[in-house]
């Protein structure tokens, strides 16, 4: 049980009905999850309002409601009314599990891309030097061994406090979280004092209904990192970063590849080899580094550099810094799987025009012999991406073969024609083949000495779906697969 009282502080509230002299056994936000004298709030989402089942709320034994709005409940319930239920649920949170974040150093990321590479980066170098580090991101939270799949990128300020908690007494020292516009923008990570906060890039993303209203909302909510951390480490290199850490509240690093930051990336050289491609660079400045890392392009030492600002804060020797870019590897973010000494093959998660345009790019400097597209779309999801990738593939890959991808409730050959219509806007050559596993032993048997195959949109993804049901498909246990029956 625990004292509402004690549940109520670091924020302002009215008691508009009962007591706040009381006890709670529960916190819940989850209407499915009331239970006798739990704590309730309500909630407003984009789909369902927890006021409006107040009244069942407390037939089922709700004990105290949390409200923004008016509500008709029994007298003997009591109804605490706040600016924003969604703010003090984080503060509520925080209390309810003791503060676990004060035991622990949490490191935040945000930004448009580098958010999932950067901090498995950062996890792996701090573990390198013998840290116990926890994370929560895109693609799971991890928590020693046990490794939970995500459903957003930042949890609701419950699940998150609960992470915490679970992490805090599991020994964990570091957390190393990616934190997204519509994570601050909705207040799940108040009641946090971030150690560092880090700024990797914007670009107009997430701008629409159910998201931000404008490009200058998603800066401002960006923005929020930097008035609840202690240290903010920026790209210097972005024309927007001024601008998202207008009014911050920390002292600001900075990194870039352009003099005038803090830690800089000289001597920048692509490496490339059969079957493999990397970049090396040194750094200048903050800290002096000779660097390596096996994956390509400049965004990769961007990723790089904002893991080596992080971790200098830390004490680290250089040579576990160095060892550790090297070694870390991403789940579904531009991951290098050797199948021929010939040719390079990647996954990544790039499932937008912009991202398989940047990762296409990068890639284009490396002066392939080809470069061989294999993607597909989501179904019931906008068209419009459908035409932008196709575009951009056909106008920057030699080959793209069109598939599947998750067609949810549509038939993969609607999606594939979509895809179609835009690839024949350029001069791109194209196929299809509508499975995706007949489609990745195609590009694998049918590589060339010094080509470049990308197997974009599933990543870290190891399911299909399909008429709503997921099936298992792991594209690193297809490659397996087709290598070994090649034997």
């Amino acid at each position: 049980m625990r004292q509402l009282k004690e549940l109520l502080q670091g924020f302002e509230y009215e008691c508009i009905q009962g007591t706040t002299e009381r006890e709670v056994d529960k916190v819940v936000y989850d209407s499915r999850k009331i239970e006798k004298d739990c704590l309730f709030i309500c909630i407003v989402g984009a789909n369902f309002d927890g006021h409006s089942i107040a009244s069942e709320a407390a037939a089922n034994g709700a004990a105290v409601l949390i409200v923004e709005k008016q509500v008709a409940v029994p007298a003997d319930v009591t109804v605490i009314r706040v600016a924003d239920t969604r703010y003090a649920m984080a503060h509520i949170s925080a209390a309810y599990f003791g503060y676990p974040a004060r035991r622990m150093k949490i490191i935040g990321i945000t930004g448009t891309k580098g958010k999932t590479t950067t901090t498995y980066l950062i996890k792996s170098i701090l573990e390198n030097a013998g840290y116990r580090v926890g994370l929560i991101g895109t693609i799971e939270a991890v928590i020693g061994e046990e490794h939970i799949p995500a459903a957003n990128t930042t949890p609701e300020s419950y699940v998150l406090q609960e992470y915490f908690k679970r992490m805090a007494d599991a020994g964990i020292e570091i957390v190393v979280m990616e934190v997204s516009s519509q994570g601050l923008m909705m207040h799940r990570t108040q009641a946090i004092e971030f150690e560092l906060g880090i700024f990797t890039n914007i670009e107009p993303d997430h701008i629409g209904p159910n998201e931000h209203a404008s490009f200058e909302e998603y800066m401002a909510c960006k923005g929020l990192l930097f008035r609840q951390c202690k240290v903010g480490i920026v790209n210097a290199d972005d024309v927007h970063a001024k601008q998202v850490t207008e009014g911050h509240t920390c002292r600001l690093e900075s990194y870039g590849l352009q003099d005038g930051a803090d830690l800089v990336a000289k001597d920048i050289e692509l490496v490339s080899a059969p079957g493999y491609l990397g970049v090396s660079f040194r750094t200048q400045g903050l800290i002096s580094l000779e660097v390596t890392v096996d994956t390509p392009g400049k965004f990769s030492v961007y990723n790089a550099l904002a893991a080596i600002a992080v971790c200098r804060h830390f004490q680290i020797d250089r040579s576990d810094i160095v060892r550790a870019l090297r070694e870390a590897q991403v789940k579904g973010r531009i991951e290098m799987v050797k199948v021929s000494d010939d040719f390079a093959l990647m996954i990544d998660y790039a499932h937008n025009a912009m991202a398989l345009e940047s990762l296409l790019t990068t890639l284009r400097e490396y002066n392939p012999k080809r470069i061989v597209c294999m993607f597909g779309c989501g179904g019931n999801r906008s068209k419009l991406r459908r035409y932008e990738m196709g575009e951009v593939s056909g106008r920057l890959a030699d080959l793209t073969v069109i598939t599947s991808d998750n067609p949810r409730f549509e038939e993969p050959e609607d999606i594939i024609a979509d895809i179609r219509t835009g690839i024949q806007k350029t001069a791109g050559e194209y196929i299809e083949i509508c499975d995706r596993r007949e489609a990745i032993a195609y590009v694998i048997h049918n590589g060339q000495p010094g080509d470049v195959i990308v197997l974009a949109g599933k990543g870290h993804e190891d399911y299909q779906e399909i008429k709503g049901q997921k099936y298992p498909m792991d594209e690193r246990n297809i490659i397996q697969d087709i290598l070994s029956s090649d034997l």
